[in-house]
């Protein structure tokens, strides 16, 4: 195990063979949903990407629902970097940049609602996200047998440098 520092940045074009990869990899263990590379391509600009010596240790993403409604998705951990505080450390990134751009509430369909929960997130009805139900969940396989847990945090602003 490397004792080099995590970085986060932003993914680049670059990442994406490898992001998708890892999201496939979780998609066939059931842990996400899984996304194709094209679909990767286009949200780009949506992930973040831990990486360690160079290669990537987890990934996430937020993504836009609405004019105060981001979610967190395809949140995955390469196993070799499980437990490590990883997962943690890109949740808390995304949220930082759902801040900086003026969302009021982040939301997450999981299989873990245990993770979100340790970050301040709480469990909600999916009733409660037309946003995400008839913009993204009506087009999934799995839209009348979902087995997802819907969770919620509202966000505090970010503050302002004056």
């Amino acid at each position: 195990m490397s004792t080099a520092v995590i970085a986060l940045r932003p993914a680049r074009l670059a990442d994406v063979p490898a992001i998708h990869a890892l999201l496939r990899e979780q998609a066939a263990a059931g842990n996400l949903l899984p996304r194709t590379q094209e679909n990767l391509v286009r949200h780009v600009r949506d992930f973040v990407v831990a990486e360690r010596d160079g290669q990537i240790a987890a990934v996430g993403a937020l993504e836009i629902m609405g004019p105060d409604l981001g979610e967190v998705r395809s949140l995955a951990v390469a196993p070799a970097f499980h437990r490590q505080g990883i997962g943690e450390q890109v949740t808390r990134a995304l949220l930082d940049q759902a801040r900086i751009i003026g969302l009021r509430r982040v939301m997450a369909l999981t299989y873990v609602p245990a993770f979100f929960a340790r970050l301040g997130f709480e469990v909600v009805s999916k009733d409660t996200l037309p946003e995400k139900v008839w913009q993204v969940c009506v087009k999934c396989y799995k839209f009348n047998r979902c087995d997802e847990i819907a969770v919620m945090r509202n966000l505090e602003p970010a503050v302002q440098a004056g």
